[in-house]
């Protein structure tokens, strides 16, 4: 087996950014990851301008997981649109850049699909089910704002689960995902040591020290809850597509979906 469990020439399914979906061809599917990277790109770039000339918040744009979440989401759709783009070209469609890219690399692109598809998920509901006010869609910047960072986030990964080719991310996905989670924390507490506030209220063991640790822990099964859900979509789409608009030929032509069976040997990294 090569490094990471990929094929020799890595067209393991973790890497395939085209959609065999009749509706949503490789072009089609480019050009939306395009449009939702120029998007974000243009949200994360006019917040942080607003925060810092306007409301100055700038210094703490970056303390927030909202914030470090949304540019990974703008990170992943700059990254797969333009493979994606790139796979649709050729005339065969059966190579993309990613797979001359050196394994680890590879590695950290499927990972940074898997948080694609389960923070912003975390984000929306912690951030509509414990700090939202009456006051977050009050005025036209606040709402256009809060949705496109807790509403279009969401809707944004939903895209990727549901309309696209990739395949489930492996069980072994959830330990690193969780702890890049669990490093924000300490992000949180530097950030009150040294500009004296914390980004989420929850987190101040001043004001209720015996709930920190029970959001804290509520947070990480909800965290293994998503992804066990977001898995079990994914796995259900991509069987459906098999099934609808798959055929036997299918799964012997280079640089289609493999048999779901091999999609779990991403994980396999050998020197």
């Amino acid at each position: 087996m090569p490094p990471l469990g990929f094929p020799p020439r890595s067209t393991h399914p973790s890497l395939l950014l085209h959609s065999p979906l009749p509706f949503l061809p490789p072009s089609v599917l480019g050009t939306v990851r395009a449009l939702l990277a120029v998007y974000t790109l243009i949200a994360a770039v006019v917040i942080l301008g607003l925060d810092t000339a306007v409301y100055d918040r700038g210094p703490s744009y970056l303390c927030y997981f909202t914030s470090l979440s949304y540019i990974g989401l703008c990170a992943y759709f700059w990254a797969s649109g333009v493979q994606t783009i790139a796979f649709a070209r050729t005339e065969r469609r059966i190579c993309y850049p990613l797979q001359k890219w050196p394994r680890p690399l590879q590695l950290m692109h499927v990972l940074l699909y898997t948080s694609v598809a389960v923070y912003p998920l975390i984000v929306t509901i912690v951030f509509w089910t414990l700090l939202s006010s009456p006051q977050s869609l009050n005025g036209t910047y606040n709402a256009w704002s809060n949705i496109s960072r807790h509403i279009l986030n969401s809707a944004f990964a939903f895209f990727e689960i549901t309309c696209t080719n990739v395949s489930p991310p492996p069980w072994s996905h959830l330990g690193p995902v969780f702890i890049a989670l669990a490093l924000y924390l300490g992000v949180a507490y530097i950030t009150h040591a040294t500009q004296g506030f914390y980004t989420y209220t929850f987190l101040d063991p001043g004001s209720h020290p015996g709930l920190v640790a029970a959001y804290v822990f509520g947070i990480a099964i909800g965290y293994c809850i998503l992804f066990a859900v977001v898995k079990g979509a994914i796995t259900m789409r991509c069987r459906l597509s098999r099934r609808c608009w798959g055929s036997e030929a299918d799964a012997e032509r280079p640089g289609e979906p493999e048999a779901l069976d091999d999609w779990e040997e991403v994980e396999h990294f050998q020197q």
